[in-house]
């Protein structure tokens, strides 16, 4: 992707995401931390609003890195960009000698970049390499998780990461061509996939492949294991009256995102204390009724924004 697609990049709910956030980013010295740079959309945007905002950004792909950070440039000087994966904020904020932020901001899921490159094997509709790795440096491939792991190992994969009804029978046609040969490329896949699903199943639910993608790309880049450390991380890394928000963009991850979310705003006291004491009271406030979801307007603009669910919330209390 070159420089003007990026720039021309639509980030998803961004005015309403900009807007959440915006309050606790006024007060001098701000620091906000976008965990999941991709495009820099988002990013821009607040550094465009905020002019005496500092921004640590983070991201596992050195390739968005390098495009967001031409993107980012006019703000050089108050940009820091990281290449860590976002369950290591802590350890990045210590690096940077950044105590707590007014801000943070994930944007979860593949990025337009990635989706867009076929070389990367993140999308069905593209044949390409049987790659889906975030970081290319690192890790295992897609191919290497199809043709190694045992049949048990995938079937509970695809119900856990994909949501797969069928998952059995799409474990054993995988299973019977790996034997003939070694997945390579995600064309063959989707053929495998087509084929080995029932008639009733594809006519539901959009690309029958899209589940078992979904699965691969969790399990190669350990997305729901790192999200479940990155958020409650988040959440202690905010100052009192810090905001946090969250973009997802399957249940998976919304289901993640909402349990941290809704345990730091509930109080933990035994039920029938007449008085709640600080150390049971609530230290988040919750932002967004539910889960907001993308205009109309929005999804006819980008529909890449159709998934998304948006969460937010404030921290009111230190932990005592």
């Amino acid at each position: 992707m070159n420089d003007a697609r990026a720039a021309a990049h639509v980030p998803v709910m961004l005015r309403r995401t900009a807007g959440l956030l915006a309050p606790a980013l006024s007060a001098p010295g701000a620091v906000a931390v976008d965990c999941t740079l991709g495009l820099g959309g988002h990013s821009e945007a607040l550094l465009a609003a905020h002019p005496g905002l500092r921004l640590v950004a983070l991201d596992r792909d050195p390739a968005a890195l390098e495009l967001a950070g031409r993107r980012l440039a006019p703000y050089t000087g108050r940009v820091t960009l990281v290449h860590a994966v976002y369950d290591e904020l802590p350890a990045v904020l210590a690096e940077l000698d950044v105590g707590r932020v007014q801000a943070v901001l994930f944007d979860l899921g593949v990025s337009s970049m990635q989706l867009d490159e076929a070389e990367r094997g993140f999308a069905y509709a593209q044949d390409a390499p049987l790659d889906m790795r975030m970081d290319q440096s690192r890790g295992i491939a897609a191919a290497e998780v199809l043709n190694t792991y045992p049949p048990g190992e995938l079937v509970r994969i695809l119900r856990a990461y994909g949501e797969e009804k069928q998952a059995r029978r799409i474990v054993e046609a995988v299973v019977r061509e790996r034997r003939k040969e070694p997945f390579a490329r995600s064309a063959r896949l989707v053929e495998v996939i087509r084929e080995a699903l029932p008639q009733a199943a594809k006519r539901t639910g959009g690309n029958p492949a899209k589940r078992t993608f979904q699965a691969l790309r969790i399990e190669v880049n350990g997305e729901l294991a790192v999200l479940e450390r990155a958020v409650p991380a988040a959440v202690a890394a905010l100052a009192v009256g810090g905001r946090i928000a969250v973009l997802s963009y399957h249940s998976l991850e919304d289901r993640l995102v909402k349990r941290v979310l809704a345990a730091g705003a509930a109080n933990t006291a035994p039920p029938g204390l007449p008085v709640v004491p600080e150390h049971h009271q609530p230290r988040l406030r919750l932002l967004t009724r539910g889960a907001e979801l993308p205009t109309e307007d929005e999804i006819a603009e980008n529909r890449r924004a159709a998934p998304a669910r948006l969460r937010a919330a404030e921290r009111i209390r230190e932990d005592v």
